[in-house]
């Protein structure tokens, strides 16, 4: 997934500058003139996946500031603590004023991609794991970018973009087959219908109801053992409900195909970074 500079994401950018900075920076302006310039570096200060890299540079030209980038390390590279990630060069008042915002950005997002990359290692090659449209508001984009730069994968990016047939939608429509069938006449055909159920006899219904895929909600190991052994290879099978780290390794011991989990948007700790001005270049 690659990272642009959407309308969107620059009215991001102009959001989180005006909370912080709204009304200048009064601490700054009063100690250096306008002519004042420094040299700056972020440092890793724990190990992991550093992402949102690009959106530094959209932060500086949010502000109207030519500030020279250097960057030592690539986006959704590995870091090492003290490792310096790269160099900035401008006035000091910017400097200043974009630091707790850069680091906002930069930290969340490494924390998602670093947690991404850490289930990937240990847990991709046997199982598909997704994330969910548990995100921030205004930050999915950014959050489903930084699990895909980890190394996992994005579930539908939001209502419009796939079909997922819910507990509420089955209460409503009186049946699961009632909600697919609707489905059916409505949605485009290119669609996969997924449809959640926490039931095996749900699952029996959606399954002959035509559902190209199933969330196991909340079902133990057994129940989804036995889901495996009635549809895998006919109905792609998610397992989704409380799934934490500790549960992968016997979750992709059950045959199931993927699962997704909110804790990758939701729960993630930030990566530790810090911005040090090292130089001063003119004053």
């Amino acid at each position: 997934m690659e990272l642009l500079p959407t309308p969107h994401l620059r009215q991001l950018i102009s959001m989180a500058l005006e909370e912080d900075a709204g009304r200048g920076d009064v601490t700054s302006e009063a100690i250096f003139p306008p002519s004042h310039t420094s040299e700056a570096v972020i440092v890793a200060k724990e190990s992991g996946i550093i992402c949102g890299l690009p959106l530094i540079a959209w932060i500086f030209e949010t502000l109207g500031e030519d500030v020279s980038l250097r960057f030592h390390a690539e986006e959704g590279a590995s870091i090492q603590e003290g490792e310096e990630i790269l160099h900035m060069t401008g006035r000091t008042v910017a400097l200043l004023v974009a630091e707790r915002t850069i680091l906002n950005f930069l930290q969340h997002l490494s924390g998602i991609a670093t947690v991404s990359n850490t289930l990937a290692r240990k847990h991709g090659s046997s199982l598909r794991i997704m994330d969910t449209r548990k995100t921030l508001p205004g930050w999915r984009r950014l959050q489903k970018y930084a699990v895909a730069t980890g190394g996992l994968h994005n579930h539908r990016y939001d209502l419009g973009s796939g079909v997922l047939i819910k507990d509420n939608h089955i209460t409503a429509a009186g049946s699961i087959t009632a909600a697919v069938e609707a489905v059916r006449k409505y949605a485009p055909h290119s669609l996969v219908i997924e449809v959640e159920v926490s039931t095996l006899e749900e699952l029996d219904e959606a399954a002959q109801a035509g559902a190209g895929a199933v969330l196991l909600d909340n079902m133990d190991d057994e129940q989804i053992v036995e889901a495996v052994r009635r549809y895998k290879g006919r109905v792609f099978l998610e397992a989704s409900g409380a799934v934490t780290e500790d549960r992968l390794e016997a979750l992709a011991a059950t045959g199931v195909d993927g699962v997704s989990m909110g804790l990758l948007t939701h729960t993630v700790k930030p990566l530790d970074l810090s911005m040090y001005l090292t130089r001063v270049i003119s004053v």
